[in-house]
């Protein structure tokens, strides 16, 4: 019986891949959209899936497919805030406490993506961009993914000003 338990948690999630695979559905990411061309609801969930051929933002029963040949652009970008108001509050009551806060850092990782013109489209994918705020766990495996299916080399945002493209 334990060898059939350990066996079938090796095999579904493989058999679940190669389903994803065969029926071209990609990778799908969760993260929240934070701006750009496309008609969706800033700053709320967003699924993002992403294949060989395009990648599809998914918002409710909104669908926006982008083509991958289309995408001149995959930036990468982060924000560090110290929760200093977080520890004044938690401060006033215990000093302690308020003082660890203070030196806790919370870090936001953006991913941008812009395209140029898809052939044969007439809607408002046809040219833009977005930006996705990616959570802490996957916002690698996502860059790793359009790099992938784009071929393009993620650009780092912050090392732009410095002259550098190093990646995150």
């Amino acid at each position: 019986m334990k060898i059939f338990v350990v066996a079938l948690c090796f095999c579904l999630p493989a058999a679940q891949l190669l389903a994803q695979k065969a029926s071209g559905g990609g990778v799908t990411y969760s993260m929240k959209y934070e701006g750009g061309s496309l008609g969706l609801k800033q700053h709320d969930g967003v699924k993002v899936s992403v294949a060989s051929d395009q990648l599809v933002c998914s918002q409710g029963k909104q669908r926006h497919p982008i083509s991958v040949k289309a995408i001149n652009e995959v930036s990468y970008g982060n924000d560090v805030h110290r929760r200093v108001g977080a520890a004044v509050g938690v401060g006033v009551v215990t000093l302690g406490v308020g003082a660890l806060l203070a030196l806790a850092k919370t870090k936001k990782h953006y991913v941008g993506i812009v395209w140029a013109d898809q052939a044969g489209t007439t809607d408002s994918t046809a040219k833009g961009g977005v930006v996705f705020k990616v959570g802490k766990g996957e916002y690698r495996g996502f860059l790793k993914a359009l790099e992938g299916v784009t071929g393009l080399k993620t650009v780092n945002a912050d090392a732009v000003g410095s002259g550098g493209t190093s990646k995150p």
